[in-house]
């Protein structure tokens, strides 16, 4: 794996910021040919054919791309977005057992600005393994650092629901 230069970052940068300016193939074909000038199988550039792939609904080749991004060892600065974009494309494919597991996993593993959106995406990956009132719990609770005010009240309530008992 090689690091890409700061004008290749820039570049798919600028293609992401861009998204909604591009049909669907189009931003794919973009992304195709970015990823053409690493060389192949290169982690950086799984990543972002799988992120490319998941955005337009591709949700089977985003997977096959993930995985061979962490095969590949995938830099941290990319890793932890990875685990997130993979575990919620195993939610789309049906596979939301597995999702579950991912960001628990990762819940437990890491710690850094990405934790709330850790979060939220097994909130979402639970409502699907029927486990709606813990769900709510862990969502609520993310929230609650965010809220100018009633922080410590919905705090308490977040972790009454995902302990399955009244809030004190």
């Amino acid at each position: 794996m090689i690091t890409p230069s700061p004008e290749w970052e820039k570049r798919m940068a600028a293609l992401w910021d861009a998204f909604d300016d591009h049909e669907p193939e189009d931003l794919l074909g973009k992304v195709e040919a970015l990823v053409a000038e690493l060389p192949p199988g290169d982690a950086v550039g799984e990543y972002e054919l799988a992120s490319a792939h998941d955005s337009i609904g591709n949700e089977a080749e985003a997977a096959d791309h993930y995985r061979r991004a962490f095969a590949a060892g995938l830099p941290e600065a990319r890793r932890r977005q990875a685990v997130i974009q993979y575990a919620s494309t195993l939610r789309n494919l049906g596979r939301a057992d597995e999702s579950v597991a991912l960001l628990t996993a990762e819940r437990e593993a890491a710690s850094d600005e990405l934790d709330d959106a850790v979060t939220a995406f097994l909130a979402l990956a639970l409502t699907d393994v029927g486990r709606e009132r813990e769900a709510a719990g862990l969502a609520l609770g993310a929230l609650s650092r965010h809220l100018p005010r009633y922080n410590r009240s919905l705090s308490n309530y977040a972790k009454a629901l995902t302990q399955d008992h009244p809030a004190v």
